[in-house]
């Protein structure tokens, strides 16, 4: 959970959105995984779930991925200590 939270933290950082979804799945094959997905709200599912039918049009929200990994190994590094 570390880890997950670790991630939340640097999303709400690097994109500040409205909120976070956090969602562990692993029903078809025994796993599980998480899913750490920002939320805005224009996004085109919002307030729904990101798996449903989009509500309006949407727009791609540019992300320095770059910034993204340094942060995330910033955080986990953290984390691991």
């Amino acid at each position: 959970m570390q880890v997950v939270f670790a991630t939340e933290q640097t999303l709400r950082r690097l994109m500040q959105p409205a909120k976070i979804n956090l969602a562990s799945l692993g029903n078809m094959t025994a796993h599980l995984h998480w899913h750490v997905i920002p939320r805005f709200a224009d996004d085109k599912h919002f307030p729904g779930s990101v798996w449903g039918e989009a509500r309006r049009p949407g727009l791609p929200r540019p992300l320095d991925r770059g910034a993204l990994r340094r942060s995330l190994r910033n955080e986990l590094q953290a984390v691991a200590q």
